[in-house]
């Protein structure tokens, strides 16, 4: 099997040219996203390995189908930039990477959290220029501290074992509840009202884009922290910005972004930032953002691969995959 391999990082490159070889499936690395212009490039593939800035709209799918591509190979968890419905009428079957590594993720999380708490991020600028002062360096317990996590997926529930490990107080919301978790649900309110922390782990879909917005946030404590390693639209950053300059929020620590398409992996220094609201953000001494890092470890990057290349043997081989997502009747099935 031939795919073409879009947004190349070099750091793809090794694990999913090791599991390739070992598998037969053969890749053919571009730097550019797959987009309605570059889609051309995947001319002689049997599909196209993608990633969550890759454009997979209806006339980009539409074009991979002319070429004769069958395979669409997502080596990320998230879908929400792929046409579904699109997709199942061009007769292009996906999977995704639902689980690469939760502990990378939720690791990345309280690494942040930690960060903009005890302000190590500015107690090393300091020192590196012999600053040794502790003036406006303080922070503030973790432990009996109560932290929110909407979304009690696998990330999620990882998340909340290292909180709890720290001593702190966890509620969470989900939609779903985890059966038998031992969790304590309350409703969006309720957790927005009584956490100090408010951490994200949910997918982005219709009922969760801005679930954090203007409204949302008057509903939380003053002072209250706010991380992001899910996804960008389920903050309206607009509103964030707002709720920091009125010192309602106290700090925001950022993997994604909403607008994430054009900057991140990507290098923009000594260039100017068109994005105003991203660059204020940036610019805030309370707020800490990382571009899309939290997934990237060694034994992440290694389950991603490996998990893309076996859902497409799968898929060719023995035409089903438990990671397939598939559009019928308006809604997503999972395959088998």
């Amino acid at each position: 099997m031939r795919f073409a391999f879009f947004d190349t990082k070099p750091y793809d490159k090794p694990s999913f040219e090791r599991f390739g070889a070992e598998h037969g499936v053969k890749f053919k690395f571009y730097d550019t996203k797959l987009t309605e212009d570059t889609v051309g490039l995947a001319r002689n593939c049997d599909g196209v390995c993608t990633f969550v800035n890759d454009t997979m709209n209806a006339n980009v799918l539409e074009g991979l189908a002319d070429l004769g591509c069958k395979y669409l190979a997502l080596r990320c968890a998230g879908y929400n930039n792929v046409d579904l419905k699109a997709a199942a009428a061009c007769g292009l079957r996906l999977a995704h990477v639902p689980a690469y590594s939760p502990y990378a993720v939720a690791e990345h999380t309280m690494a942040l959290l930690l960060t903009i708490i005890r302000r190590t991020h500015k107690a090393y600028i300091r020192t590196r220029d012999f600053n040794f002062l502790l003036n406006g360096l303080t922070g503030f317990d973790l432990h009996g501290k109560t932290v929110g996590v909407v979304g009690t997926g696998r990330i999620g529930r990882v998340f909340i074992d290292i909180c709890k490990g720290f001593g702190m107080n966890v509620i969470a919301y989900d939609k779903f509840p985890a059966k038998d978790s031992g969790i304590t649900y309350v409703s969006l309110e309720e957790l927005l009202a009584q956490s100090d922390i408010v951490s994200l782990h949910c997918p982005l879909t219709d009922e969760t884009h801005h679930l954090i917005n203007c409204e949302t946030i008057k509903l939380t404590k003053k002072g209250v922290v706010i991380i992001n390693t899910s996804r960008g639209a389920l903050i309206d950053a607009e509103c964030l910005l707002e709720g920091i300059k009125a010192r309602q929020i106290g700090a925001a620590c950022l993997d994604v972004y909403e607008e994430e398409t054009d900057y991140f992996f990507e290098d923009f220094s000594g260039h100017i930032l068109h994005d105003d609201i991203l660059a204020r953000l940036i610019s805030m001494p309370n707020v800490i953002v990382t571009s899309h890092q939290a997934f990237l470890t060694e034994e992440a990057l290694n389950n991603i691969a490996e998990t893309t290349v076996l859902n497409m043997k799968q898929l060719h081989d023995e035409g089903k995959c438990p990671n397939e997502l598939i559009w019928k009747n308006g809604e997503i099935i999972h395959g088998s």
